[in-house]
């Protein structure tokens, strides 16, 4: 029984653990630049960078829709497209610089600006890449605006409560693209 209940503990731990892992993959942005080179094939290695539309483009696959996708899934793409030229293809995608991957903070900051996201960031850690808040920032009127589509979203960041340990919440995670402003 208890030989049964630990199986059990350990294959859900696992499962855990690889969904987790799946749901903060990279996911690639507009100006992010790729490496990419199939095996064997000196003639298809070029660095791209993703288009303003998301889209790469690559010989012999021709255009491949890069944005919001895991290197994973632009080489199980670029895999399918040049099967039809070459057989079996062995198709290595690397992402070289996450330039696309950015936020910006604009207002009462010491060096405002735009700011890569080489790691996961709050709104307090890119606050402190912009060197803190200068003495006139109105600290709990701070704003992060934040793209859906064709949507803006308005997520507010309460400075002197996050300060206090109060009002966490406020402290989102950033995404690419996000702007704070700090009145």
């Amino acid at each position: 029984m208890l030989k049964r209940f630990l199986v059990l503990f350990v294959a859900l731990v696992s499962l855990f653990s690889s969904t987790t892992f799946a749901a903060e993959r990279y996911l690639l942005n507009s100006g992010d630049v790729l490496d990419i080179s199939v095996w064997n094939e000196e003639s298809l290695q070029k660095q791209v960078t993703v288009l303003p539309d998301g889209v790469i483009t690559f010989p012999l696959a021709g255009e491949v829709v890069a944005k919001d996708k895991t290197v994973a899934e632009v080489e199980e793409e670029l895999t399918k497209k040049l099967s039809e030229y070459l057989a079996d293809p062995v198709v290595t995608v690397s992402v070289t610089n996450v330039e696309g991957n950015r936020v910006h903070i604009l207002g009462k900051v010491l060096n405002p600006g735009s700011f890569v996201m080489n790691q996961p960031l709050d709104a307090m850690q890119a606050l402190s890449l912009a060197g803190g808040l200068s003495p006139y920032a109105e600290e709990n009127n701070i704003i992060v605006l934040r793209r859906d589509g064709t949507k803006q979203q308005v997520l507010p960041v309460k400075y002197a409560e996050i300060k206090k340990g109060k009002a966490l919440n406020t402290n989102i995670t950033l995404e690419s693209g996000d702007v704070i402003i700090v009145p």
